[in-house]
């Protein structure tokens, strides 16, 4: 009998989770293993099965919380409340102030794994739709054509994808700092102080 576990409280799923997560952003899902993380975790792999039926079962936890997080959280935001374009591109920018919001390091993880795992990939692209959708119809709610609507949100789209895949380090101060030149591009217009003011007043 392994006594390690006797002695030292049990883990939760979460903890199982967190540990997971961390092996998959830094080394990838083939690491994703149940022997290696009991051993990172200080236990036997007994205490795994309390929470997961298997691997199997842990890798689609993950899943599941990268598409709540990620994606729910992206479609919500672009669904706030907002009175302008610009605020309700701000309230989507919290999204990349925020990593309880949007996990950059989990949606890069996602991308790599999807790349050998058919069945993954087909809920990239299905996440992948919504994000656009979302997007398109927050243009489209202020008064932009369908047609140019879904080419701004491809933009953003394709310019978050390229921060991620490229893993662009900036601090919070200085991503903030752009924001309004980003949104001038996207939307075609400067946002207002106001809005800007508001923006900033959740992020300090």
């Amino acid at each position: 009998m392994d006594t390690q576990d006797i002695t030292r409280p049990r883990l939760s799923e979460e903890d199982w989770l967190a540990a997971a997560y961390e092996v998959l952003t830094e080394s990838g899902v083939e690491a994703v293993k149940v022997m290696p993380l009991a051993k990172r975790l200080g236990v036997s792999r007994t205490s795994f099965y309390w929470h997961f039926k298997d691997r199997e079962e842990l890798l689609e936890a993950m899943v599941r919380r990268w598409e709540e997080r990620n994606t729910g959280n992206l479609v919500a935001r672009t669904e706030a409340y907002a009175e302008s374009i610009a605020e309700a591109m701000f309230n989507l920018f919290d999204c990349w102030i925020d990593p309880e919001l949007f996990d950059a390091r989990l949606d890069l993880a996602i991308r790599n794994w999807a790349r050998n795992d058919s069945g993954l990939q087909q809920r990239l692209d299905l996440a992948d739709a919504r994000r656009e959708q979302a997007m398109t119809g927050m243009f489209i709610r202020f008064g932009y054509p369908e047609a140019d609507a879904l080419i701004r949100a491809r933009a953003m789209i394709y310019t978050q994808i390229g921060y991620i895949s490229m893993q662009v380090h900036e601090s919070t101060e200085y991503r903030i700092s752009l924001m309004p030149g980003w949104i001038e591009v996207f939307t075609g217009t400067r946002p207002a102080q106001r809005d800007l003011d508001r923006f900033l007043a959740r992020h300090r």
